[in-house]
């Protein structure tokens, strides 16, 4: 029944989706203003969604061009559906336009398509039909829509300030069948503090070092600036050694004397940074082959104390895992160097519950302080569980099961999605099992079929938790 109710509406999702998807809405802090609090792109996205609102007859309301909700729905418990509509930048290697959505017979390629404006856009029409058919609602609805979910959270944090908070909710912004549990998620700087006097000749200095734009995405390219006092071929040669020993790709320039190295890597999402190469750890590990100046090599020999070979806080001192939500994981998303400012490393650092990871810190920060750097902490998430045995749970379960027939349990994850703003929030989908994740990364695609599916699910869904109510 479901899946033949959406076969109505395929035109008008693809079109909508290609709408959303053709608006850069990358977070922009050098272009933000009063009306636009992250950038002009993702306020052009919160506002398409209202006007998409608007032109189906439902009612919006907007909270400082950041963050807003398309209200749906009647009674007194509230569903919130959280969804958001910017997005990482694009990257480096992309076969189309990331901006320009391209529609082939089965699939729709776009930076957003999983991540999670395909999910939004399918959630949004779950909401859409049910209303076109006239239910009898039971509950009230409101899809909240975000705009800086890839960064600070600035949306939701400011949503919930003043604004009513779902009895229940999911987000879709993940995967199926349904994700219970998320790790806890910190994000900090490692600086550099101390100058150090280098009163020796060394045989390279490193000018400048630079290398991912995300604390959440490994990053794919990165580039370092060298002058080289002699013997320069040596350097270049030992260089693409390196590339070739690693089954990596880089390149060489020389302008005005000095030697810029480029490493390329691939990008993948933070919460598990196994399935990326990190470009600009790559690029320190060959640095460290060097003999570079003291102040460049006491950045370089961190990095490769602490950071290198170590996605699972090893290095650090934080190594843990549990049964049921896994492992410490660690992501050098960030990392910048040059001779007069010294060096920086962005870190993002996901755990699961039962890691007491204040006390790991403050170990870890009074260790590296005696090597001359310092910690700044950024941001902290505590973990998010709920009791997978809920029935709520059980109602967005039943929901999948009946249109997929699959029988998978609910699991956690390492990500961090909206649901973790809710009292009683969860993930689900949009991605199934068979679907290729490329979220954060170059050439992001969803099938046709993987977005009318969960646009599917997601009636069957919503209506379980808001027409069918308690019966």
């Amino acid at each position: 029944m479901w899946r033949n109710k959406v076969k109505e509406y395929e035109e008008d999702i693809i079109n909508d989706l290609k709408g959303l998807l053709s608006i850069e809405s990358v977070r922009d802090d050098a272009a933000s203003t009063y009306d636009a609090p992250v950038g002009p792109g993702p306020k052009e996205a919160l506002n398409y969604m209202y006007q998409l609102g608007e032109r189906d007859g439902f009612s919006y309301v907007d909270i400082e061009n950041i963050v807003g909700r398309i209200e749906a729905g009647k009674g007194d418990e509230l569903l919130g559906i959280l969804c958001h509509v910017d997005v990482v930048p694009a990257g480096a290697g992309w076969d189309t336009d990331p901006f320009e959505p391209v529609e082939t017979e089965n699939t729709i390629i776009a930076r957003g398509t999983l991540d999670d404006k395909g999910p939004t856009i399918a959630a949004y029409y779950a909401v859409k039909i049910l209303e076109d058919m006239k239910v009898d609602w039971k509950k009230r609805i409101h899809i909240i829509v975000g705009t800086d979910e890839e960064s600070d959270w600035k949306c939701t944090d400011r949503y919930f300030e003043t604004e009513e908070m779902p009895s229940v909710g999911f987000a879709p912004d993940a995967e199926f069948p349904l994700i219970h549990g998320e790790k806890g998620i910190v994000t900090f700087n490692i600086l550099q503090s101390g100058y150090v006097e280098d009163n020796d000749e060394p045989e390279v200095e490193l000018k400048a070092f630079f290398s991912g734009e995300r604390f959440n995405m490994v990053p794919d390219t990165a580039q370092a600036k060298l002058l080289i006092k002699e013997q320069m071929t040596n350097v270049v040669q030992k260089f693409e050694s390196f590339l070739n020993e690693h089954e990596i790709e880089g390149e060489t320039s020389i302008d005005e004397g000095f030697l810029t190295l480029i490493v390329h890597g691939k990008s993948a999402h933070g919460m598990d940074p196994t399935l990326g190469i990190n470009a600009g750890l790559l690029l320190i590990q060959f640095l460290n082959e060097l003999n570079l100046d003291k102040y460049a090599s006491s950045y370089v020999k961190f990095a490769n104390d602490y950071l290198v070979d170590s996605p699972k806080g090893e290095k650090m001192g934080m190594k843990f895992a549990t049964e049921e939500m896994g492992e410490v994981t660690t992501n050098t998303g960030i990392m910048s160097y040059t001779d007069v400012d010294g060096g920086q490393f962005g870190v993002n650092l996901r755990y699961p519950e039962g890691f007491n990871f204040d006390q790991s810190l403050t170990r870890f920060s009074e260790e590296v302080t005696e090597k001359g750097f310092e910690i700044e902490m950024d941001k902290h998430q505590l973990p998010h569980y709920v009791d997978k045995n809920d029935p709520f749970i059980e109602k967005l379960l039943s929901a999948y099961r009946e249109q997929t027939g699959d029988q998978s349990e609910p699991f956690t994850i390492g990500g961090g999605t909206y649901a973790r703003n809710l009292d009683k929030g969860v993930a689900f989908g949009a991605m199934f099992k068979e679907s290729e994740d490329l979220m954060h990364q170059k050439n992001e695609y969803i099938t046709k079929k993987q977005l009318f599916n969960a646009t599917a699910i997601y009636l069957e869904a919503i209506y379980n938790v808001c027409v069918k109510g308690e019966e």
